[in-house]
């Protein structure tokens, strides 16, 4: 129905204020832990969360063991990807992170096409070839600018987009209270054999635990309200979305880091801004059969 696509980007506005929260609060430890630290912690805190919450609302029972594979695969998609994007944050302008981020849609379609036999419509691969374009506008690639902070913002799209289309199929039998479960629970065992691998775990400061906290929140929330629209949309609708990112991560990086309002950022979401509109008109018909 067209009003679940509604739902959808309302949903992913949600997920959008929490992402962008991440990126500050991350930005701001990262020079005290290192990314798998700051996984671990962040993944202490929300499993705690998820298991007051789901105990408080009579939710602990919708965890199952089903499906176990099908988690692991998605977490140590989204571990992956998450340790690159909190690498990138540190070493390239914010506004650029989140730009190669955005490939992550290009890698969901052709994802959901193998994993979840969603289909690859014209209007959907034009949509995403222009919303490509307007990424290469606002990172301007080139040999002499590329470095290990572009590459690790890239790899952690393909990590997100793996994530986001193995949730999809999660949805399909899972609630989002066990999906949830075990995005904490697993990313804390990862985080705890990555951190801890060469016996060196460095404990956070009184002045990092509450963006270790903000961290774990935002995180939540912006997983709740993820999980949420890929249960209402396909994970090629869903994905697009969360270009108005783009704008937003700019302004706050001028804002807080001095970063430089490029007005080929502007540019180039403008021509992302088209694309995501292309993708969401032609399947609001399709949902509203």
């Amino acid at each position: 129905m067209i009003s679940q696509t509604f739902a959808a980007i309302l949903w992913m506005s949600g997920a959008i204020v929490s992402f962008s929260s991440m990126a500050v609060a991350g930005r701001a430890i990262s020079f005290e832990l290192d990314t798998f630290e700051i996984m671990m912690y962040r993944s202490f805190v929300g499993f705690a969360i998820v298991l007051v919450v789901a105990s408080a609302t009579g939710h602990l029972a919708d965890v199952t063991k089903r499906h176990l594979g099908t988690h692991a695969i998605r977490n140590l998609s989204h571990f992956a990807g998450q340790n690159l994007w909190f690498y990138a944050l540190t070493v390239i302008p914010l506004a650029q992170v989140f730009a190669l981020e955005f490939t992550s849609p290009l890698w969901a379609i052709a994802l959901s096409a193998i994993v979840l036999g969603e289909r690859i419509t014209r209007t959907r691969g034009i949509a995403a070839l222009i919303g490509f374009i307007g990424i290469l506008i606002v990172a301007r690639p080139s040999p002499d600018s590329l470095n290990v902070g572009q590459l690790a913002a890239a790899l952690a799209a393909i990590g997100f987009a793996g994530s986001a289309v193995f949730t999809r199929k999660l949805t399909r039998s899972e609630t989002i209270t066990c999906i949830l479960f075990y995005l904490t629970l697993m990313q804390a065992v990862f985080g705890i054999i990555a951190a801890g691998y060469d016996g060196d775990v460095a404990l956070p400061s009184a002045q990092s635990v509450p963006w270790l906290v903000l961290i774990a929140v935002a995180g939540l929330v912006a997983h709740f309200c993820l999980t949420t629209a890929l249960k209402l949309a396909p994970a090629t609708v869903v994905m697009p979305i969360d270009f108005i990112r783009l704008p937003l991560i700019a302004v706050i990086g001028m804002l807080l880091y001095a970063e430089a309002l490029d007005p080929w950022v502007f540019l180039g979401a403008a021509v992302i801004f088209g694309a995501n509109y292309l993708n969401i008109r032609a399947e609001m018909p399709r949902n509203s059969k």
